[in-house]
């Protein structure tokens, strides 16, 4: 009995886990310079956060994050980076 209680105990753990890490949204799928936007809503429409990596690995932040979020690379070209 003691053997099922914790089957079930462990098989809810694993699939709470799976779902949680499911549902983060991936926002560092995107390696290197980088702009993300958070968006109130599935619709994609209002913006209400932001972050950013520029070019020299510089962060920047606005707002709050949701996890209806639509990131993009940044190219950096003829960049020199100095002491930051």
């Amino acid at each position: 009995m003691k053997r099922l209680r914790f089957a079930i105990a462990l098989f809810a753990l694993v699939a709470g886990v799976a779902a949680y890490v499911s549902a983060v949204p991936d926002t560092k799928a995107v390696s290197g310079p980088h702009a993300c936007t958070y968006y109130s809503s599935a619709t994609y429409k209002k913006a209400v956060g932001g972050f950013a990596v520029g070019c020299c690995g510089e962060q920047t932040s606005w707002g709050q994050t949701t996890v209806y979020v639509k990131c993009q690379q940044l190219w950096c070209t003829d960049v020199t980076c100095g002491d930051i």
